[in-house]
């Protein structure tokens, strides 16, 4: 019998623990009301819109520095209209004074964006990302966030995607899809909890570097 499979960060001997709130910073992607009553509504987007308000108010309890990154599309165009209403942030996730907003153009939250410089002057290493789309910009944005040194730990409960045509035929479930990307990510990417509780379970280490 074959042995179960390892994660490349298994291979490697990385820690598999969250990043400790001491020295992260919460990003959100694109929580934007596009995704929850617009033209591209994510089945069972309700779930991770509450569970993105648990972690938004963990982090602010405990002094985590909080980036909500935005998605401006074409003006005018069909998706994310920076004039329009659906390009507005959900409301139950608005920015305080405090926090930072970041608009961006591409799946990736740091092309052309001000976000590393940012994220660099808040001095956190390491960041805790969640919101939508799973298999696109929190994809992208945590893929880059590895080439730029930081470690990442994606939050499942407080993301998730739609369905896709499968160009092979059929429709890939948007559940199969977040899943497999999830899986993907924790390959090599970053740390995958399920929620904001894994931060009341977790033992962290003396040591975090």
């Amino acid at each position: 019998m074959s042995p179960p499979p390892k994660t490349l960060l298994d291979f490697a001997g990385a820690p598999r623990h969250p990043a400790p709130l001491e020295r992260a910073a919460l990003v959100l992607i694109d929580h934007q009301r596009e995704y929850v009553d617009g033209a591209l509504r994510l089945p069972d987007v309700d779930g991770a819109v509450a569970e993105l308000a648990r972690l938004l108010a963990l982090a602010r309890s405990h002094g985590a520095p909080v980036f909500h990154v935005l998605h401006h599309g074409r003006p005018g165009g069909p998706l994310f209209d920076p004039a329009g209403p659906m390009a507005a942030v959900i409301p139950a996730l608005a920015p305080r004074e405090t926090e930072v907003v970041v608009t961006k153009a591409l799946p990736n939250a740091f092309a052309g964006t001000e976000l590393h410089a940012r994220l660099q002057a808040a001095g956190r290493p390491e960041l805790i990302v969640a919101g939508f789309a799973t298999h696109m910009c929190v994809s992208a944005s945590v893929r880059a966030a590895l080439d730029l040194g930081y470690r990442t730990t994606v939050v499942a409960g407080a993301c998730a995607t739609r369905d896709l045509p499968d160009p092979a035929g059929g429709v890939i479930p948007a559940a199969q899809l977040h899943r497999a990307e999830l899986a993907a990510l924790a390959d090599r990417f970053a740390v995958v909890v399920e929620n904001a509780a894994a931060w009341s379970t977790v033992n962290f280490p003396l040591t975090h570097d």
